[in-house]
């Protein structure tokens, strides 16, 4: 068959490094680079003339939770090295703040010692971990706000811990964490091993950038595969469906894999169904801005509560719309310098105008208990009307849940994965 796929992020690529070797595929993309959330930037260096390359997107993976995405990465040889995950928090400029590596980082702050509200909190991150699992055997499908109300959980064991590490797993401001269902949260968490301390996994960043996986991958393509231009219209009729990009062209296939985001899928297509307006349209976005820059204003001010990732927060948390966090490139990657690399999303100012290397905007999938409920009929719209699909938003939102989509639904059409 000859197949579209429009949307060249790991869904995408996924896509079409699984149905070339038994199909024709043409690639769309919007952007002008490949890899969706995979992005990597060059930055210069002050000592020299050398640039390193940091990632702004995607940068970390572990081989317990990203089994496929590990193995993609050593069948086509794509270089990686262990990474420090850890997560700190900053509150109003230096009030609270602290560090989850050790003891050490999370007394940091002499005074936590004697807070009382800080200890609640560590007597409720105990109690939490000890009964969330309890909650996955049941029936009850409460959001993250009203499990947190059902065990009476304290004010800073939600803002300052549990609700800005969900927030900055997933890119969401902390209110919109209260509308997430809390079986999938808890069954994240569980499956990280962030409900005990002694069952976390190893890290890893991809040594060169994200970017290396995508030349391995793409080195993999027919020539012909990657057309440089993104789809502006799809339209599908009994035999056929047609493309149109932005040069102008269409062009018509046997079938088209929608590897882009839910909502731009709609946007896409010329007559989508009432079905895949009801499925399709249940999933949203959130837009955030990150900044990759090496302004340490936007670090902890106690330099032991450093983190690899660091929840920022002014005292607006309750009503702000949008999550703010801080990642600690040095920490993340193996950066070739000393000076301080962080990638910043939703600045509440911006960084210092000399210390900005890059400005770029995501957008990440919400995941609300309508785009849950929605994950469960995703496959009652593949293959029809010559259409599939494959997404992040479809699990959990990150890498390898991308991927998993790609390989499920290759395996609908008769592709098995060859690693």
């Amino acid at each position: 068959m000859k197949i579209a796929v429009i949307g060249a992020g790991i869904s995408g690529l996924g896509a079409a490094y699984l149905l070339h070797t038994r199909h024709d595929v043409r690639l769309y993309e919007k952007n002008a680079y490949l890899g969706g959330h995979s992005r990597t930037v060059e930055i210069p260096q002050p000592q020299d003339d050398a640039h390193i390359p940091v990632d702004t997107g995607f940068i970390v993976f572990n081989k317990r939770n990203y089994p496929l995405l590990t193995a993609l990465f050593d069948k086509i040889g794509v270089p990686y090295v262990k990474s420090s995950m850890s997560f700190g928090v900053s509150i109003d400029g230096g009030f609270l703040e602290y560090g989850t590596e050790s003891l050490f980082n999370l007394f940091a702050q002499k005074k936590n010692l004697v807070r009382p509200a800080f200890w609640r909190m560590l007597y409720d991150i105990l109690r939490f971990n000890r009964r969330a699992p309890r909650y996955l055997t049941g029936d009850a499908s409460l959001t993250l706000g009203e499990y947190l109300d059902s065990i009476k959980a304290g004010k800073w064991f939600r803002n300052y811990y549990l609700l800005a590490m969900g927030g900055a797993i997933w890119s969401t401001p902390v209110s919109g964490m209260l509308d997430f269902p809390a079986k999938p949260f808890i069954r994240f968490f569980n499956n990280h091993g962030l409900l005990s301390v002694n069952n976390q996994p190893q890290w890893y960043s991809v040594k060169g950038g994200s970017r290396e996986y995508i030349a391995r991958i793409t080195a993999t393509f027919d020539p012909k595969t990657i057309t440089g231009r993104g789809a502006i219209r799809v339209v599908r009729s009994p035999k056929s469906v047609t493309v149109y990009d932005s040069a102008g062209q269409a062009e018509e296939y046997d079938a088209v894999v929608f590897a882009c985001h839910a909502d731009e899928a709609l946007e896409l297509l010329d007559a989508p169904t009432a079905q895949e307006k009801k499925i399709i349209g249940s999933f949203s976005y959130q837009k955030n801005t990150v900044v990759l820059h090496r302004d340490t204003s936007f670090m902890p001010k106690n330099r032991k509560c450093w983190s690899s990732w660091v929840y920022l927060c002014d005292g607006r948390q309750d009503g702000r719309q949008k999550i703010a966090l801080s990642y600690w490139m040095n920490n993340l990657q193996e950066l070739e310098t000393q000076e301080p690399v962080i990638v910043t999303m939703n600045p509440d100012v911006m960084p210092e105008q000399d210390k900005i290397f890059d400005v770029h905007e995501f957008t990440h999938p919400v995941f609300d208990q309508l785009a849950v409920a929605a994950q469960n009929h995703i496959h009652e719209l593949q293959g029809e009307n010559r259409t599939w699909y494959c997404g992040a938003y479809q699990r959990y939102g990150f890498h390898e849940d991308g991927l998993w989509s790609a390989v499920h639904m290759a395996e609908q059409m008769g592709v098995k994965r060859q690693w």
